[in-house]
């Protein structure tokens, strides 16, 4: 039997992005955003919510795009950290010790150390209550080499990425083939 666990807007796992945008003034800001997520296919597009209170906020409806970072957990503290602080009180790249680039097809920057970015140009905003949810669609995904298996696809063990469940959580293992494993019930 199922038991009322309340409400509260995370009992499943949720991806750790991390999102890059610039101020009115051209500074690097990234926030950290765990209510994000793939949303469309055609075109592809993702999506991540945001605080109307969040500097964040502001900088992607002044220049309608952002960057979606991925980190490794070796990047777990730096990332935890743009969670923690406002990009309008502080330079946190420079209290990262990381470094960033602007985005070659957008006006936002991409952390230089983590593996994967995606750059996307915002086409929708949709105002949910607590928060807006922003739709970008993605131009470019570009990844480290490294990471990719001989087909040229993101290999989830080689990336190292970790998800927000009950704290911080490293992605294990593969347990079945999506769109094959399914198949011996049809």
């Amino acid at each position: 039997m199922k038991k009322s666990i309340g409400l509260h807007p995370l009992p499943f796992p949720a991806p750790v992005w991390v999102v890059g945008t610039y101020d009115g003034e051209g500074r690097p800001d990234m926030m950290t955003a765990a209510w994000a997520g793939v949303c469309c296919s055609e075109p592809p597009c993702v999506s991540v919510s945001v605080r109307p209170s969040r500097h964040t906020y502001d900088n992607i409806i002044l220049n309608e795009c952002f960057s979606v970072n991925l980190p490794t957990a070796r990047y777990v503290r730096e990332t935890d950290y743009f969670g923690l602080v406002s990009g309008r009180d502080r330079d946190k790249i420079e209290k990262s010790g990381l470094s960033v680039k602007k985005g070659r097809l957008i006006n936002a920057p991409v952390i230089r150390e983590f593996p994967l970015v995606m750059e996307c140009r915002l086409i929708r905003q949709v105002e949910i209550g607590s928060h807006t949810e922003f739709i970008g669609e993605i131009l470019d995904i570009r990844a480290e080499e490294g990471m990719l298996d001989s087909d040229g696809a993101v290999d989830s063990e080689k990336a190292g990425f970790f998800v927000l469940f009950s704290g911080y959580r490293g992605i294990d293992s593969l347990v079945g083939d999506p769109y094959s494993v399914g198949k011996e019930l049809v």
